[in-house]
């Protein structure tokens, strides 16, 4: 049982780690010289990067509203099952920790949502890059843990 619990607790630091480095890294659209995040637009002309602050359309500020909402959740839920873990009675579910970390899924899942429907298509042949795909990656990562924390029972 402790294997396990060591286990849950890793896969949800992974997660933890994904979701901040999806959030921080700036590649959630590359191409060429250019490259886009949540927070900057930066692209290398004469030797140089040069970078511009995101646009202020309410996409993109929803989509940073709701990976940083994620974020929140992800660590407010690490935060309780380490709680739960030593306060909860015995045979008792980690469902504060499962609502938590659900909502947490749900919210990386509508944020990337959003930026796949609205990213711009400047013609400039953009893929989407490492920090978009660590965030799908997380998405299922996230659900997977709280399903997880919804079945697990505190042994004795």
């Amino acid at each position: 049982m402790l294997l396990f619990l060591l286990g849950v607790l890793i896969l949800h630091l992974i997660i933890l780690i994904l979701l901040i480095v999806s959030t921080a890294a700036s590649a959630w659209s590359v191409g060429g010289d250019r490259t886009t995040d949540l927070w900057y637009s930066c692209m290398t002309t004469n030797g140089g990067y040069h970078c511009k602050p995101a646009s202020n359309e309410d996409w993109i500020q929803a989509v940073q509203a709701l990976m940083i909402l994620s974020l929140l959740f992800c660590f407010f839920s690490l935060i309780a099952f380490v709680f739960q873990l030593f306060k909860l009675v015995k045979g008792g579910r980690f469902y504060f920790t499962a609502i938590f970390q659900i909502l947490a899924s749900v919210f990386v899942m509508c944020g990337a949502i959003i930026y796949t429907v609205m990213s711009p298509d400047d013609g400039s042949g953009a893929q989407f890059g490492y920090a978009y795909v660590l965030a799908w990656v997380a998405f299922p990562l996230c659900l997977i843990s709280g399903l997880i924390y919804i079945v697990l029972r505190k042994k004795e």
